[in-house]
């Protein structure tokens, strides 16, 4: 007689490989590490991202900050120049009294001034002397003199004004500021 069994057969599992469940232990590891690394370099990035930002604006307020500090520094600026213009005509304020004073202390009896021309450093004097000698002597008054240099006697002539002989004469000469 045959005999079924009619009961299912109890087979034993087949066994999953190890190099198979070894395979996909490490892929998982590498999938969480890399999923890690992933979260941790988007993190730095956004992080670096904000710092970014900040520092564009930062950079945009210190640059309204320059633009202060260089209206002060030409404010600044055109207030020394205008200062030292204010000094300078402070001190070239007196020369002018100077100059004619000291050239009228020095003229000898004999002997007045037409003209006298500043430019620049030069100063041109015109006059008239009713002697050659008092010219020269007025000539070395100048010379003589601590506030003026280089004096140079130009021309000395002698004319005749209205029947009365002069000596017409032209000095240059510097002064020491």
């Amino acid at each position: 007689m045959i005999k079924v069994n009619l009961l299912p057969v109890k087979r034993k599992p087949k066994l999953v490989p190890s190099f198979v469940i070894t395979m996909v232990m490490a892929a998982t590891v590498t999938g969480i590490v890399i999923a890690y690394l992933v979260f941790l370099f988007n993190s730095r990035l956004s992080a670096k991202k904000e710092q970014f930002t900040a520092n564009e604006k930062k950079i945009a307020e210190l640059k309204g900050k320059i633009k202060v500090v260089e209206g002060f520094e030409q404010l600044n600026k055109a207030t020394q120049q205008r200062n030292s213009i204010i000094e300078q005509l402070r001190k070239n304020q007196s020369a002018p009294v100077k100059l004619l004073d000291e050239t009228s202390k020095l003229l000898p009896d004999g002997v007045w001034l037409d003209t006298i021309t500043v430019s620049g450093e030069d100063i041109n004097i015109d006059g008239y002397a009713f002697a050659n000698s008092a010219v020269v002597s007025y000539v070395d008054n100048l010379k003589n003199s601590k506030i003026f240099t280089e004096i140079y006697l130009q021309e000395s002539k002698s004319i005749t004004v209205e029947n009365v002989p002069l000596y017409m004469f032209k000095l240059t000469f510097k002064m020491k500021v």
